[in-house]
């Protein structure tokens, strides 16, 4: 048999394993991938760490999957060998039960399929994916460029569309990260008033090269203060990872104004009358179904959303995960295999 590397973590808070494994064939339902780039996402650590409930070890992290269909597998139909397929954290679910009845697939609770989880992911040169997983990759995307768009883009896009603002409105973006620099592109040509807010004057002309209208700088302002008197904003997108943060900008809510919280924040207290007062409210947002993905990918390829990337070798996967965890990667870490 023919083989591939992967690279595999074999115990919780065990190291990254580079090792050679028998290329897998494809089962009913599902396509054999030859991954080309697979974007390290924080939530690679679930895995890594052991922190999510199930996981079963060796297991191969990655769902931000880009690459190629190399076989597929019996009964599978509308999908061919050579196509361009992209896989993220919605790996395929069960269909049947409460989740799924409501279209809610992303917390399905029975089956729910998720790369380099509760199934292996994308750090290799080959994967297997449920049909159900695969998003098409439009010609003008790389699969560099594709690959954090299966996670971080789906996020900010599906949450920036489902927020309810209306081109015109003003929106915020706290952060300017790895899920932020998106964020400001997505709501920038979605048509909102898009203000960037984050630490630091520097970061200002990176916000407006990105299209924020306007920016705020955390460390020399009162960021609620400034979005009001603008009028309040009708968004606000946290993708940070500090409660102090996402509290200290709140305030910055207009009437009936909407915080969607993307980043894994520690915890905040909110005051009931803040909320009570303006009509405020907050919310959550996960990623979303392949389709979505495939709307993001779409939407980037036809308005110029990018993500600005730091690129690794596979076998490197070690010091490209640390880099991310450690919070020096300016935006996004992809590894590529040179499939």
């Amino acid at each position: 048999m023919s083989k591939m590397r992967v690279v595999q973590v074999s115990r919780p808070n065990g190291p990254f394993e580079l090792v050679e494994r028998e290329i897998p064939e494809p089962d009913a339902g599902t396509v054999r991938i030859k991954v080309q780039a697979c974007g390290i996402c924080h939530s690679d650590s679930f895995t890594k760490e052991g922190t999510f409930p199930g996981v079963k070890y060796p297991r191969v992290p990655g769902h931000e999957v880009a690459g190629v269909i190399d076989v597929i597998g019996p009964g599978v139909i509308g999908w061919l060998p050579g196509q361009r397929v992209g896989v993220g954290w919605h790996g395929g679910h069960c269909g049947h039960c409460d989740s799924c009845r409501r279209g809610d697939f992303v917390t399905c609770q029975t089956t729910h399929l998720i790369p380099g989880i509760t199934m292996d992911g994308g750090y290799a040169d080959y994967m297997i994916a449920p049909v159900e997983a695969l998003a098409r990759i439009p010609e003008e995307l790389s699969p560099v460029e594709a690959g954090p768009l299966m996670c971080a883009g789906i996020t900010t896009f599906n949450a920036l569309r489902n927020s309810g603002a209306d081109p015109g409105d003003t929106v915020a973006v706290l952060g300017l990260g790895g899920l932020g620099h998106l964020a400001v592109q997505f709501a920038s040509k979605m048509g909102f008033k898009t203000i960037a807010i984050a630490r630091g004057a520097d970061k200002g002309p990176l916000a407006r090269q990105l299209g924020a209208r306007g920016y705020i700088d955390s460390q020399t302002e009162d960021p609620a203060a400034a979005l009001l008197k603008i009028g309040g904003a009708k968004v606000i997108l946290a993708t940070v990872t500090s409660g102090k943060a996402m509290k200290d900008v709140l305030g910055g809510l207009g009437l009936d104004g909407r915080m969607i919280i993307v980043g894994a924040a520690d915890p905040f207290e909110v005051s009931p009358l803040l909320l009570i007062g303006g009509r405020r409210s907050i919310m959550g947002w996960p990623s979303g179904s392949s389709l979505d993905s495939q709307d993001t990918m779409r939407f980037s390829a036809l308005t110029g959303v990018r993500s600005m990337n730091e690129i690794y070798q596979l076998e490197r996967a070690t010091d490209a995960y640390e880099r991310m965890m450690s919070g020096k990667a300016r935006f996004r870490v992809v590894l590529t295999t040179g499939n």
